[in-house]
């Protein structure tokens, strides 16, 4: 199995309680994931973040419905947290976000450890399809962020 890491930090115009607060709500998650993946939390709301607790959602992959359980393994207030995969679509998958004060905004760090399922067929699975999907959700998730944070009061985003 080969495992892959992806790196990405956006730096947005808000303090980081703030942020934090926003990353806490389970149902904001649908809000940076792009439409096209079809992204539903199947678990009741609210959630309560800490460690242990297990977060059921859906997604779309090329159009097809793919259950996902993730777990908190790692949670530290203000500052980051950590999900794995339980179940889903890829072979493994442990999730770091980390949120640090950068002048009067927060940066927002994610570091993700992930491998492909496919067998002797993953590292072309991975780059033909996975790590450009990964990019583009993240640029996605950039960009709703930032647009959020710099027009305040949002009304799609919940955030205040």
């Amino acid at each position: 199995m080969t495992n892959y890491h992806f790196e990405y930090e956006t730096v947005v115009n808000a303090p980081i309680d703030e942020v934090f607060a926003f990353f806490c709500r389970v149902e904001n998650l649908a809000k940076l994931t792009p439409v096209t993946l079809g992204f539903k939390v199947l678990s009741k709301l609210p959630i309560e973040m800490r460690v242990g607790t297990l977060i059921d959602c859906q997604v779309r992959i090329r159009g097809i419905p793919v259950k996902w359980r993730t777990e908190i393994s790692v949670w530290e207030p203000g500052k980051r947290f950590i999900d794995i995969q339980v179940k889903g679509p890829y072979r493994k998958w442990i999730h770091e976000h980390r949120f640090e004060p950068d002048g009067a905004g927060t940066r927002i760090w994610d570091a993700v450890e992930y491998a492909v399922p496919g067998g002797l067929l993953a590292p072309i699975v991975h780059n033909l399809f996975v790590r450009r999907e990964i990019k583009s959700v993240f640029a996605y998730r950039e960009k709703v962020l930032r647009e959020a944070w710099i027009t305040t009061n949002d009304p799609h985003l919940d955030v205040w």
